[in-house]
């Protein structure tokens, strides 16, 4: 997946997509995984989002990959929530995505290197949850193929915030 983006990194998505249903789907995709962890996933989007240019399998791709890590290190019964809204920074228009969760976070240290490949903050306790490393760095670098922004903060003991933004402007792309 990674080398695939990296090779179509110059080429900017065009497509208009509408992010609420993909949203909507988390629930359904991760159905099962919640209700075996006695969790819910809460989609709190605002109306009227708007459409962003986007490759809808990579944005899905996006969207599995921060559920999945809030999934896996969120807190058992603890619920997820998933947020979308239009947002200005700096005089452009994006459409912002977070997915929070309540777990244990992480330590500041880590949080610059999250989205290096192969970085994991727990080599073992990810190992042993099926982790490679690789996914934040495939979310980052899609999110940058987007022309987008990504970011993550964290609070030991409060839980991890992880944000992506899309440009709903076209003059942001090229």
């Amino acid at each position: 997946s990674l080398t695939r983006i990296e090779l179509n990194r110059f080429m900017r998505p065009r497509q208009q997509v509408d992010l609420a249903p993909l949203l909507a789907d988390c629930s359904i995709i991760f159905a099962a995984q919640l209700a075996a962890d006695d969790r819910r996933l809460i989609i709190d989007t605002a109306p009227g989002l708007p459409l962003v240019p986007a490759d809808r399998y990579e944005i899905c791709q996006v969207l599995h990959n921060l559920v999945s890590n809030a999934l896996k290190y969120g807190g058992s019964g603890s619920p997820i929530t998933v947020t979308a809204a239009e947002v200005n920074r700096n005089g452009n228009h994006y459409l912002e995505i977070c997915v929070c969760d309540q777990g244990e976070g992480i330590a500041p240290v880590h949080l610059p290197r999250l989205t290096e490949r192969f970085y994991r903050v727990d080599s073992g306790r990810s190992r042993a949850m099926g982790g490679t490393g690789l996914g934040l760095a495939i979310v980052r670098h899609i999110v940058e193929r987007h022309r987008g922004e990504f970011e993550i903060s964290s609070r030991q003991g409060e839980g991890t915030r992880a944000c992506f933004r899309l440009p709903t402007d076209a003059a942001i792309l090229p």
